[in-house]
């Protein structure tokens, strides 16, 4: 019998819950937050501290139309770890889309 990879329960992952979310907006930037929360399994609240730390990073901006957010990535930020420092958020993104 095969075990669809879905239905397992999460565990670790390589990447991080802040990446996840910069994968949802990637695909659509006007993601709502409830729905990053669904996609990245992680609650509301975090995702609201999460976009809050990468606005103010300067990783994400913010384009308000009405009540709804969109999201721009800064493509050419530098991922924050010294051992990948040479690399752009954005070659990540290209490598999972």
């Amino acid at each position: 019998m095969s075990t669809n990879r879905n239905d397992e329960k999460l565990g670790w992952t390589f990447l991080s819950n802040h990446f996840h979310v910069l994968v949802v907006l990637s695909r659509d930037p006007a993601a709502r937050i409830r729905d990053i929360a669904d996609e990245v399994n992680i609650t509301q609240r975090t995702v609201q501290r999460i976009l809050n730390e990468m606005v103010e990073e300067g990783v994400l901006s913010v384009e308000k139309s009405g009540r709804r957010n969109s999201y721009l990535i800064n493509r050419n930020y530098s991922l924050r770890h010294p051992l990948e420092s040479k690399h752009k958020i954005g070659e990540l993104l290209d490598l999972l889309s």
